[in-house]
Formats: C-alpha cells, sequence, structure tokens
C-alpha cells in the first residue's frame, strides 16, 4: 500500500496540504479559513452574552453550529436552503457542534452562546472534517479574547478537536478522500476525534457490501494518524506548540 500514489500524488495514507488562516474576518469575535487540498470553508465564532432560554440561570453556556454551502462550492450550482435545511446539513450542523461541546467544559463558559457558522467556499470532499478543524481554531480564539479581558476564570476548552475522512476506494483504505475518491468509495467514514485519543463520533456506511470489522480498526486507525497531524496545524495557526502537551 505504501507504494500506491492517488490521482493527486499523495499516498493512500497522506493527508492534503493542509491551511489554516486564523483571524481571517474583521468582526467576528473568533474565525478562521481551513484549506484541506481544493476544499475550503469559512468558520466564524459569534458571542452572545446569554445562554440559551433551556440554560438560564443554570450557569452553563451553549456552543451550537451552522452549516451551508455557497451555490457554487461545488461543480454546478446548488440552490441555497432559504425555507428550511436539508436532512444532510442539518446532520452537520449538529456533528460540528457535538465536536465542541465534547471538548469543553460549558460551566467554565458561563452563560453565554457561542454560535460557529461553517460556509463551504469550495467543495472537493471532507468537507464537515475540514469544518470541526477550522472552528476549533475559531473557538479558541474567542476563548483566548474572553481571558485576555478577564470575563473568564479559566478556558472552557479542555484539549483540541479535529475530523478527517477515511475510506476504502478500489480496495485500498485511503485518508482525507477528494470529492472524486468519495463518490467511488465502498466504504467511507469520518471521524471526529479529542486530543487524548477518545473518539467524539464515528459517521460510517458500507456504500454496497458489508465490511469486516478488521477494516473498521484499520480505518480508525489511520484516522487517528491524520487527526494527530491535523492537531500540530491547529496549534501552529494559533502559535501554541506545546500548550496541551
Amino acid at each position: 500500500m505504501a507504494g500506491i500514489l492517488r490521482q493527486d500524488g499523495r499516498r493512500p495514507d497522506e493527508l492534503r496540504q493542509v491551511r489554516i488562516s486564523p483571524g481571517y474576518l474583521d468582526f467576528a469575535e473568533g474565525s478562521a479559513l481551513i484549506e484541506m487540498g481544493n476544499t475550503r470553508v469559512l468558520c466564524a465564532v459569534s458571542l452572545e452574552a446569554r445562554s440559551p432560554q433551556f440554560l438560564r440561570g443554570t450557569g452553563s453556556g451553549w456552543i451550537t453550529a451552522e452549516y451551508n454551502m455557497l451555490p457554487r462550492a461545488t461543480h454546478e450550482r446548488t440552490p441555497r436552503e432559504r425555507i428550511r435545511t436539508s436532512g444532510r446539513t442539518h446532520e452537520i450542523q449538529r456533528l460540528i457542534g457535538r465536536s465542541l461541546r465534547a471538548v469543553c467544559d460549558l460551566e467554565l463558559l458561563g452563560e453565554r452562546t457561542l454560535t460557529v457558522d461553517c460556509d463551504v467556499l469550495q467543495a472537493d470532499g471532507g468537507t464537515r472534517a475540514a469544518a470541526i478543524t477550522g472552528a476549533y481554531v475559531a473557538l479558541r480564539q474567542v476563548c483566548q479574547m474572553l481571558l485576555g479581558r478577564g470575563e473568564l476564570a479559566a478556558s472552557p476548552v479542555r484539549q483540541p478537536v479535529a475530523a478527517a475522512s477515511v475510506g476504502l476506494v478500489g480496495g485500498v483504505p485511503l485518508l482525507d478522500l477528494c470529492y472524486e475518491e468519495d463518490a467511488r468509495a465502498e466504504v467511507d467514514f469520518n471521524v471526529a476525534m479529542a486530543e487524548d485519543g477518545r473518539l467524539v463520533e464515528v459517521q460510517g456506511t458500507a456504500e454496497s457490501h458489508p465490511f469486516p470489522r478488521p477494516l473498521l480498526d484499520d480505518l480508525l486507525d489511520m484516522a487517528e494518524a491524520g487527526i494527530r497531524k491535523l492537531f500540530q496545524v491547529q496549534r501552529l495557526a494559533l502559535g501554541e506548540i506545546g500548550v496541551f502537551d
């Protein structure tokens, strides 16, 4: 497998080129543009100084997410979701929110709401994984801002979280699938993981035939190796190398 090269010249276990540009927007409390190959997602975090109604008076905060894809993020125009979100969009934004809440102490956040907007500028596979990875960087900026103002006693972020896609294409396990690979995958997974190695979420399916349990273990190992590289990219973006060591 090590000698196999993909259409873009990557090894099976190699990520696409990843770049995270923090503070990409001037007015959002936290923001980041993440580029994974040709996939680009703009993540912005907005701060509201109150909790949602169901948490009022509890002392706890909340983190929620919205996900959207620009009409020409894909090869053909996708109509805007003006009235209601599609099932896919709803699933993805819930995944992003769960992933961020999983690594945060919401009581340390206090009665505040952080809304994370993830807008796909260009889609070439792995948009939900990119959104989670970039959203973490934007979230960290907001927490650092609140700490700097003296509004938080400690950061509510306990550890990093990132995500990667993996799949079986032509019988070969691959990391970080582009769209062309994802469209041909016999098995595909999205894996979100915290830095301590615990899994936040695993979304996976066989497209045509059942797959054996050992393949799942192999794909999870491949995803973990890729996600650990993404943690380093996040740290570089934030200038926080070694903070969580």
